[in-house]
């Protein structure tokens, strides 16, 4: 700290004197006309340059510099890469060139000049003017070592994009993903949407929300936990497809997946089932992964992962047949599985119904082993109340979880659009939330009404984007693909 100190005090005296000789560390007067990739798409490919005659103007941050004596070399950053700048004294002129030396690296700086290679064939720009336009006082990271410990890169995220081209790169593509995602649903016809953020009554997902307070209405809101009951009022209302690109908030634990703030994308579409939403869930992630990788097939952290078409179908009692070792007659009886999740460790009380049973025993045995595309179907009804039941089976609800690497990306159903039925899943849910589920859902009289006006047949979904661009980036953790994420306070 010692070090660090001093450093930012010698920087913070040369801007004391670069005042004192009548320069503005920080003018805001200079406006480049290229980037580093229009120099390398323009003259990239022309082997003999004799572009004098030429202006190009660039600014970005000095990332490193070679000098020798009356010359130097700079690796100027901009926000489309890099490139080398070539500063000679008899060039800039000598008052210049002493400004010139009082270059830090992390200095941000402005550069007029002409493309020339270097005798190492580099194309690079030989500079005519030069112009300090930040002085950074904090050094950035030594060049070898680099910003490596995990939590200073996510809280100094700042400093990670500047000095980890990696981290650049994801989000970059990460735009790209949201880009794209958003052109495939208008294409398609769907109406981009933006619903309420506070929500009086907390609902759409099984979560713990976040609760604050409004001091003019002097009444508790929340921060919404998923969006779905607002779009589907959207729904009713005669918007047949809607989508919302945006933030949800859980107050859950942090975690490689998981981030109490995220961003999903919800859709709905009028007229179609959850098996219609299979189909469009392959498509729509193809039609993203090609575009962003160039292929179906590619690695994620060690797995090898194929998105070629069609995925895989499974049951959730399939699914813990095939991965588990139980057997079918078992699995029937709840007893019997009770018997057998204690066996495999799970601690579970005496008095759980059979539908969160199953999927205790499905989470513990089968989800992480789904490492190819895998639509989950036919969940319990109990756990999913705001799904459609099964024409057949009325234990059972007609919704799809996608499941990739482990992970769960996507969630889908075919709604429930009975207001009776509806009412009566929503007491159900009270009646859990007073024995202590902090995750049940709420009671939300004016959802009920809204479906008393009535639903058309729809299917909705929820995809995680956070998730589909840690698997389209090979991202170990959540906050890699998180600008900002979730920290403890910083101990100083």
């Amino acid at each position: 700290m010692e070090e660090l100190s001093e450093l930012l005090l010698q920087r913070r005296r040369k801007v004391d004197a670069l005042w004192e000789a009548g320069i503005n560390p920080y003018p805001n007067d200079f406006k480049p006309q290229h980037t580093s990739a229009d120099i390398v798409a323009t003259y990239g490919s022309v082997e003999q340059l004799d572009a004098a005659d030429v202006s190009i103007s660039v600014a970005g941050r000095i990332l490193a510099r070679r000098s020798f004596g009356k010359a130097a070399f700079i690796q100027l950053q901009d926000r489309k890469g890099r490139v080398q700048l070539y500063v000679k004294k008899d060039e800039i002129g000598e008052d210049a060139f002493a400004v010139f030396e009082s270059f830090d690296i992390g200095d941000i700086i402005g550069a007029e000049g002409y493309p020339f290679r270097t005798k190492t064939g580099e194309l690079s720009l030989h500079i005519r003017t030069l112009r300090l336009l930040v002085k950074s006082l904090l050094p950035l990271p030594e060049k070898f070592h680099g910003l490596t410990d995990v939590e200073t890169r996510y809280r100094q995220r700042y400093v990670d994009l500047i000095v980890n081209p990696e981290a650049r790169e994801i989000f970059i593509k990460r735009s790209r993903i949201v880009n794209l995602i958003r052109s495939f649903m208008t294409n398609r016809d769907f109406l981009e949407v933006e619903t309420p953020m506070m929500h009086q009554i907390p609902g759409g997902a099984t979560a713990r929300p976040f609760i604050t307070h409004h001091n003019t209405l002097d009444m508790e809101l929340y921060l919404r936990v998923a969006p779905e009951l607002y779009l589907k009022r959207l729904v009713v209302g005669g918007l047949e497809r809607v989508f919302e690109i945006n933030r949800n908030f859980r107050n859950e634990g942090i975690s490689v997946r998981h981030n109490p703030e995220f961003t999903m994308m919800e859709f709905y579409q009028a007229y179609a089932t959850y098996e219609d939403l299979m189909d469009f869930t392959e498509e729509l992630f193809c039609h993203v992964a090609q575009d962003i990788l160039g292929t179906l097939d590619f690695n994620n952290q060690g797995l090898d992962i194929s998105f070629q078409r069609p995925w895989k179908r499974l049951t959730v009692r399939d699914a813990i047949l095939e991965y588990g070792d139980i057997e079918a007659k078992q699995l029937d009886d709840r007893d019997l599985a009770l018997s057998y999740a204690r066996s495999i460790g799970l601690t579970l009380p005496d008095g759980i119904t059979y539908g969160k049973l199953l999927m205790e025993i499905f989470e513990e045995v089968a989800e992480h082993k789904l490492i190819q595309p895998t639509f989950i179907t036919a969940y319990p009804t109990e756990v999913s109340p705001l799904s459609r039941k099964n024409d057949h089976n009325p234990e059972i609800v007609d919704r799809f979880e996608l499941i990739i690497g482990g992970r769960e990306i996507a969630n889908a159903f075919s709604e429930l659009n009975d207001p009776v039925d509806q009412k009566e899943r929503f007491l159900a849910q009270v009646a859990e939330k007073d024995k202590g589920d902090e995750e049940a859902h709420y009671m939300d009289e004016d959802y009920v009404r809204a479906l008393e006006y009535g639903l058309p047949p729809t299917a909705g979904e929820g995809i995680g984007i956070d998730r589909l661009v840690m698997l389209l980036t090979d991202s170990p953790s959540i906050r890699d693909v998180i600008l900002f994420p979730q920290l403890r306070k910083e101990v100083k």
